[in-house]
């Protein structure tokens, strides 16, 4: 699959196990979603830039290597975006948030934009999108439409689960922007739900139906 980093960590898919389950309460399946993010991050931020700084230890004068967390931006799909940003921030928390409201049409399933707020200069930072779930890749589509607006200087999409419809829809408006997620399922069915997926992420994150 073009540019698709399957992260595939026995720790992460432990987890993820653990949140497919039906059984799994709100508060666990909350807590599984920010350990799993925080995860994620590590290898979604591998190749982040840093640069070499002086560094004074207990013992002597030596260097050592930072990122600028102020230009990196996490942007959150709304609502079920949020639900995983905790624990992403938790890598990095001086990184900025935007985030942009969209939701699917349910018949056409086509994502309709109501919320848009992002950091200033976008141009300078690299843009992050953490949405749990890539399904028909219609949210997803919009989001990289909408922000692409503003130029940022690169663009990656994160999520707990894909499939290929998902992986394809995206790659086809938007072929240079990669996809980090921790599994790959079977596809969609008739509700445009990823099966055989977990589930609502939004309603089981917020104890909603």
């Amino acid at each position: 699959m073009h540019d698709v980093h399957l992260i595939d960590h026995p720790l992460v898919q432990h987890k993820l196990t653990l949140m497919r389950r039906k059984e799994t309460s709100t508060n666990t399946f909350r807590r599984l979603a920010n350990e799993v993010s925080t995860l994620l991050a590590y290898e979604v931020l591998r190749d982040t830039p840093t640069q070499e700084v002086d560094v004074d230890t207990p013992l002597e004068a030596t260097t050592g290597v930072v990122i600028d967390g102020k230009k990196l931006v996490f942007v959150a799909i709304m609502r079920a975006g949020t639900g995983i940003l905790d624990g992403i921030l938790t890598v990095v928390p001086g990184a900025r948030v935007g985030h942009i409201g969209l939701y699917r049409d349910p018949k056409t399933h086509v994502a309709v934009e109501y919320y848009f707020k992002m950091p200033s200069d976008l141009h300078e930072r690299e843009v992050v999108i953490v949405d749990p779930m890539l399904a028909t890749g219609n949210s997803a589509v919009a989001a990289v439409d909408r922000l692409k607006e503003f130029n940022p200087r690169s663009i990656k999409f994160v999520c707990l689960l894909t499939c290929p419809q998902g992986i394809a829809a995206l790659h086809e408006a938007h072929p240079e922007v990669p996809i980090y997620t921790a599994a790959v399922d079977r596809g969609l069915d008739e509700h445009g739900y990823i099966v055989p997926g977990l589930g609502d992420a939004g309603d089981r994150i917020f104890g909603t139906k």
